[in-house]
């Protein structure tokens, strides 16, 4: 083969590396094991895929490529790089078509993951296929659900901050009671001593320990959407309606399978440190993690007539100096005490303003600024200090999954308080009039407090904070606290296609299947949707209910409490679940006995670089993290942060493509034709369009029925030219570009250079087809280096390198080592691209310069640097080669070329030795034809010498 045909090259190596597991991670060093490795380990993970029936668009593969040059390049140096691929196989759309086609989830699953598989293939990943992984097998998701039993079976003490398993607590209770215990648990936990625990029935022993497990069950406020039939997480609600499908989102209870996350809310955010990602990752996380300290502080609910209701209010505030300022209280309309509080008269407008919050989304809440609602309960707060009646209104700017989902409203302090003070008449207690109470002032000590109480008066904020906190505590109604935004996660879902729960329900409670008996398979069910009663789709199965006494999954019909045979859980288990623990499943995926043995966890440790996009910067990151500090905690794993370092990607836009149609007429306009016309921008699809943004006028019109009779104004010259806009990549702008069409026009390893030469990786940048044709360009200038004369023969040489050629190519090898590390690889291409201009110049031949140039493209171009490495007779994979190491000594200068000029006037220039000496330098000038010639036989007055800069004779 002389000429470059990419196509038949990268067939030959992409079927190379297949067949030789060229990319297997080699198994860490085991007693008695064949084939193990001790080389040093670097791993390297992309975040888990989803495969979607769109198949990828070339958007997609840019985290990949970043990731796979990295790995390549981690190989060269001499590591055992572990990269493995797999996929997040669970999830909403494909149960969604299976409810719109009645194909099972599986089916259509198995066909996106081939061909989500033969389009990464065909881009030339250095993945470790023999450890793919899915979701959605049972083998794999076994190991979901058996965490989710130690999760169950485990408790959090808040002592030694850590989890433990539930049997010490069980220990704790029958010895001591849970007078002294110091558990995360329902706030509403009776005392109990260690005789009265075991006087109880086994029953309530089960009901008190599910209020103190890590996963539970409870009544939990979520984001239905009846249409789906399923809870949403608030990240795929978006303006109030589901992410798929567009359908309307209502808050409403539902018990529901939950984790104790926010215990671990402090150390998710003393976690980060350790993590080596961006500044703006960091701040994400901490803001959903949202760290505030205050003081709680308990309100008694009246009567109008001052009469004590009962109830008492918590709320917490960040601000407990300004309490002097509180005129009302608002409550989350969700709140569990409205009911009980509102009044008779009050109860029909509360009931009606309940209602239609319940459509809004957290999210829409919280956006919402302008319109503000609210209705009076009717019941009113004793204020702790001044013991003054407050009004109890709700509203739905508070959120009963903030805080307490109760304020004490500061009007003279809050923008919102004051704005709903004022739209509802409320009294105003304008004690802070004139004074700057923000925290921004309290930090520049410019403020002080002023109140109608003379304990604070005169005081500056820290101070003014603690006496108000001191009092509340001698009164018994408020206390010191830290208080976070993450709220426990809940963690059922309405779904078919999801992880079974590990579950059966005795008497109403839950009990867990023995491990020994994993996995629980999902069932078989006719349709996918809940059933008529409203039950999850699982209540359609008809063989689900656990038999106690086989040990088996069997048919409803055979369920009877007396010969122990119980319903099993309907809900399944969220999307997050299979993908927050499946980087250590990669370490050791055909383990049958365990997730991952000890000796591979020790071995490979945390991932070392994970890449991937920040719309997991949230909820994904959070998930994952919380698991593996679990499992640490319990020594099931040996790290306590899964991510030592972060990179988010950013995203390739379209550039969209719009026809431009006359407002109410069939008509088009070409782009210099539109002006003075009141058009209508309309999206076509992008690959009727050429590079010079000519339109395919009669592919546009066979696109779509209403555009065939269409009339097109045109350009002089005949043609139609779009306008174009950068927008998300999507295929409902048509903007898509197919990796695959990239790939068969120009070849993928021009796809990977030139995703790569967009921009740095971090950016979002616009996708443009007119730049791919230069990168394709200096591929073949690449190829032509290597090979010479009309017939393209190879030609290199094993002479001597030139000292021009050693100069360029370890200044490349400098500079795509430093780009490498510092993940700068779209100044790589451009560095590449520079090289093999110069040595084209200088007709460079030579093996000591193109070998090391071949391996040093490997990373980024690896099926075209496979076969030039191939023939410079090497036999062995270019993976296997070191990478080249930049020596100094060939960038350093040993000549300057002087410029010599005579009274100040350049008249040439002269290459000297720089280890010359004044003297020598001025002999070796004076002697030159060219200065005898311009000296005329003059001699001149001095000779001004500069070593390594000028010299000027004078005279």
């Amino acid at each position: 083969m002389s000429k470059y045909h990419f196509n038949d090259i990268e067939q030959k190596w992409q079927k190379y590396w297949a067949e030789n597991q060229t990319f297997k991670a080699e198994n860490p060093v085991l007693s008695g094991v064949e084939g193990n490795s001790d080389k040093p380990k670097y791993y390297i993970l992309d975040m888990f895929p989803y495969p979607s029936g769109a198949g990828l668009h070339v958007g997609h593969p840019l985290g990949y490529i970043a990731s796979d040059i990295y790995a390549r390049y981690k190989r060269h140096q001499g590591f055992n790089v572990l990269h493995p691929q797999g996929y997040d196989s669970f999830g909403l759309p494909a149960e969604q078509y299976a409810i719109q086609t009645g194909q099972h989830p599986r089916k259509t699953t198995e066909t996106n993951i081939s061909r989500y598989r033969e389009q990464l293939d065909r881009i030339g990943f250095s993945f470790d296929w023999s450890r793919e992984v899915r979701t959605s097998s049972p083998d794999y998701y076994k190991w979901t659900q058996w965490i989710f039993i130690q999760l169950f079976e485990s408790w959090y003490c808040k002592g030694h901050e850590k989890a433990f398993p539930i049997s010490e607590l069980i220990k704790m209770f029958e010895e001591e009671g849970n007078i002294g215990v110091n558990a995360a648990c329902e706030m509403k936990i009776s005392k109990f001593t260690a005789e009265k625990w075991n006087s109880y029935s086994e029953d309530k022993q089960e009901k008190i320990l599910l209020k103190y497990r890590l996963a539970y069950l409870a009544e939990t406020e979520v984001n239905w959407c009846a249409q789906l039939g399923t809870v949403l997480a608030n990240d795929e609600i978006v303006n109030g309606v589901s992410e798929r499908g567009g359908f309307p989102v209502v808050r409403k209870k539902m018990t529901q399978w939950s984790m104790r996350i926010s215990e671990y809310a402090e150390r998710l955010l003393g976690g980060l440190e350790t993590i080596d990602c961006s500044e703006s990752l960091k701040e994400t996380q901490r803001n959903w993690i949202g760290k505030s300290v205050g003081a709680s502080v308990k309100f008694k609910v009246i009567t109008k007539e001052d009469k004590l209701h009962g109830a008492v209010i918590d709320v917490f505030t960040t601000r407990p100096d300004t309490i002097f300022g509180a005129t009302f209280m608002t409550l989350a309309p969700e709140h569990e005490l409205v009911d009980k509080i509102t009044t008779l008269e009050q109860r029909f407008e509360v009931s009606k303003y309940i209602s239609s919050t319940a459509k809004k989304s957290e999210r829409e809440r919280m956006a919402d600024v302008k319109n503000i609602s609210g209705v009076f309960t009717g019941a009113y707060a004793k204020h702790p200090f001044t013991k003054e009646p407050i009004p109890i209104w709700i509203g739905d700017y508070v959120l009963a999954g903030y805080g307490t989902g109760a304020v004490m409203a500061v009007p003279c302090g809050d923008q919102r308080d004051y704005d709903f003070a004022k739209n509802f008449d409320i009294p105003i207690n304008n004690i802070f009039e004139g004074i700057d109470i923000s925290e921004e002032a309290y930090t520049n000590k410019e403020a002080t407090i002023i109140a109608n109480s003379d304990f604070i008066n005169g005081l500056g904020y820290k101070e003014a904070t603690e006496k108000v906190i001191s009092e509340l505590e001698k009164l018994g109604w408020g206390e010191k606290k830290i208080n976070y935004r993450l709220r426990d996660a809940v963690f059922s879902r309405q779904r078919y296609w999801g992880e079974p729960f590990p579950v059966y329900y005795k008497d109403g409670l839950p009990q867990m299947i023995d491990s020994a008996h994993l996995p629980i398979r999902l069932p078989e069910v006719e349709k996918y949707l809940p059933t008529e009663t409203g039950e999850p789709p699982l209540g359609r199965a008809d063989v689900w209910a656990w038999d106690t006494n086989t040990n088996e999954v069997v048919s409803n019909e055979n369920l009877s409490t007396t010969k122990g045979i119980y319903p099993l859980e309907l809900n399944t288990m969220p999307g997050w679940a299979g993908s927050s623990w499946y980087f250590f499943r990669y370490m050791d995926a055909q383990n049958e006995t365990e997730f991952a043995s000890k000796e591979a966890m020790n071995y490979w440790g945390n991932v070392d670089l994970y890449i991937g996009g920040s719309e997991h910067a949230t909820g994904h990151l959070l998930y994952s993290r919380f698991w593996v500090k679990f499992l640490h905690d319990r020594g099931f794993v040996n790290v306590d942060e899964p991510f030592k370092k972060l990179i988010n990607q950013g995203m390739i836009l379209g550039e969209s493509a719009f026809v431009n149609r006359i407002d109410g007429e069939n008509k088009f306009v070409s782009k210099s034709k539109i002006e003075g016309k009141n058009i209508q921008p309309i999206h076509t699809d992008v690959s009727f369009v050429n590079l010079s943004n000519e339109l395919d006028i009669e592919a546009f019109k066979k696109w779509r029925k209403d555009f065939k009779d269409a009339e097109f104004i045109t350009e002089d010259d005949g043609t139609f030219k779009v306008t174009r806009e950068v927008e998300k990549m999507s295929k409902s702008k048509y903007n898509v570009v197919n990796p695959d069409f990239i790939c068969e026009e120009y070849g993928a390893d021009t796809l990977r250079m030139y995703e790569m030469f967009l921009g740095p990786l971090e950016q979002a940048k616009p996708w443009n087809m007119a730049g791919i044709t230069g990168v394709h360009s200096f591929l073949k200038k690449t190829w032509r280096l290597f090979h010479s004369g009309t017939d393209e023969s190879f030609n290199v040489t094993n002479e001597t390198a030139s000292k021009e050629s050693l100069k360029t190519v370890h200044k490349t090898i400098k500079k795509v080592t430093e780009d490498i590390e510092n993940f700068s690889f779209n100044t790589s291409v451009s560095t590449f691209m520079i090289a093999v201009n110069e040595l084209t110049v200088q007709k460079c031949t030579q093996k000591e310069i193109l070998e090391p140039l071949v391996v040093l493209l490997s990373p980024y171009a690896p099926h075209i640097a496979e076969e030039l490495w191939s023939k410079l007779e090497n036999n062995d994979s270019i993976s296997t080669a070191n990478f080249p190491i930049f020596d100094k000594k060939h960038l350093v200068e040993d000549a300057k070329k002087y410029p010599i000029s005579f009274n100040g006037k350049m008249r040439f220039t002269l290459d000297l030795p720089l280890s010359l000496s004044k003297d020598e330098i001025e002999a070796a000038v004076m002697a030159h034809e060219k200065t005898i010639h311009y000296l005329e036989g003059r001699t001149p007055k001095k000779v001004i010498v500069v070593p390594g800069k000028i010299v000027n004779i004078v005279g």
